[in-house]
């Protein structure tokens, strides 16, 4: 029988834990009060931790003995540069930063599930407790990689949540293959030659450029990319000139570009160099262009994801389970782990009166607190019962 009752102590507890790491929100790498509060509490627990991967992400390593498989269980830490307008009694107390998107819901359920799980004894093999610093565009899933991470504690699986508002506290959305997008940026410089807005002729203008560039640009996805597949890119900025009568010598654009697929991802590349190239000679001006990959696409692994399917499927557990669903546009930088080790990566409902991801008025909803422990605990049973 799945486990769905908890503790009303430990509840309140993970309630309290949620709210004081709210009221006291880091930004990536320095996620240094949260790391210290992760750590004291693992070690209470009796697990062996290690800090200081990836600069403030912490791991706890809970062994049962050493037959069963190893598999790492991940939550998120950081905070979001964002002024709170929540109004709630434990609001953020660090100016301009806010968990914004539930990573305080995250790191609590997560810690609960190890309190859960560290009083177990009839579990095999061990868990890897994984608390990553910097999810929010600064890839801190790959620095801990680069750390070390999987060598230094090898898992056969791995597995993630994220919580989402709108969708109903207690349903759980999780699918096999891709379930969000790739996340790339570019910036692109066109030089030109400036001049007298008057005497147009003695120029070479960028801004005809700049224009017929975005409109261009805005084609690949319509022109390129299957009409079946996914993808959006979007021109964020558009920086140059100082004066109505003046053309300038350079104008700046960026912009992003998200996928559900690598071949796609591959493409948006590889177009957006070409039309870069063809808009400079058409417009004679010299377009120099960088792309940086910055998160792949989310896969999961379909045999990690049938142990989710068993455990949320089950009848009486108090999980409404979603398994067919259009993947996500967001991107999430557990992609880097999941390419490492295979794992699934899945979403629990935060309701309707939390407030959108990202913004000012968010706020991780305590009544989804259980819910993550249902997942973590039932699927350290499945994967970790001895047989």
């Amino acid at each position: 029988m799945p486990i769905t009752k908890f503790p009303p102590k430990l509840l309140n507890k993970l309630t309290a834990l949620r709210r004081k790491l709210h009221r006291y929100p880091e930004l990536a790498y320095q996620e240094h009060k949260t790391a210290k509060i992760v750590s004291e509490t693992l070690t209470a627990l009796g697990l062996k931790v290690h800090s200081g991967i990836a600069e403030t992400g912490v791991v706890g390593v809970l062994e049962f003995d050493d037959k069963g498989p190893s598999i790492g269980f991940r939550a998120d830490m950081d905070a979001l540069p964002i002024v709170e307008e929540t109004n709630v009694e434990y609001a953020s107390k660090h100016a301009g930063v806010m968990h914004a998107c539930g990573h305080d819901g995250h790191t609590a359920m997560l810690l609960g599930a190890a309190d859960l799980l560290s009083k177990r004894k009839d579990l095999t093999g061990r868990i890897v407790f994984i608390f990553q610093p910097a999810e929010e565009n600064e890839g801190g899933a790959k620095r801990m990689l680069e750390d070390g991470l999987i060598d230094r504690f090898p898992i056969e699986k791995i597995y993630a949540l994220h919580n989402m508002p709108s969708i109903p506290v207690g349903t759980v959305m999780v699918k096999a293959g891709y379930v969000s997008a790739s996340f790339d940026t570019f910036d692109i410089v066109i030089e030109g030659q400036g001049g007298h807005g008057a005497m147009p002729e003695t120029t070479y203008d960028p801004i005809p450029a700049v224009s017929a560039l975005i409109l261009s640009l805005n084609t690949i996805v319509s022109r390129n990319i299957k009409p079946t597949d996914s993808a959006v890119l979007t021109v964020g900025t558009v920086q140059g000139g100082q004066a109505f009568n003046i053309i300038p010598d350079t104008v700046a654009i960026s912009g992003s570009c998200r996928s559900h697929s690598k071949k796609a991802q591959k493409i948006l590349k590889q177009r957006i160099f070409e039309v870069c190239e063809g808009i400079g000679i058409a417009y004679d001006v010299k377009i120099k262009c960088s792309y940086e990959e910055r998160y792949p696409p989310v896969f999961n692994d379909e045999i990690a994801t049938q142990a989710l399917w068993s455990v949320l499927s089950k009848p009486n557990n108090g999980i409404e389970l979603i398994k067919d669903f259009t993947p996500l546009m967001g991107s999430e930088d557990f992609a880097f782990m999941s390419e490492k080790v295979p794992g699934s990566y899945f979403i629990i409902g935060n309701g309707d009166e939390c407030g959108p991801l990202h913004s000012p008025t968010y706020n991780f909803s305590d009544s989804a607190l259980p819910i993550g422990l249902i997942c973590w605990v039932n699927l350290a049973n499945i994967l970790l019962e001895r047989r």
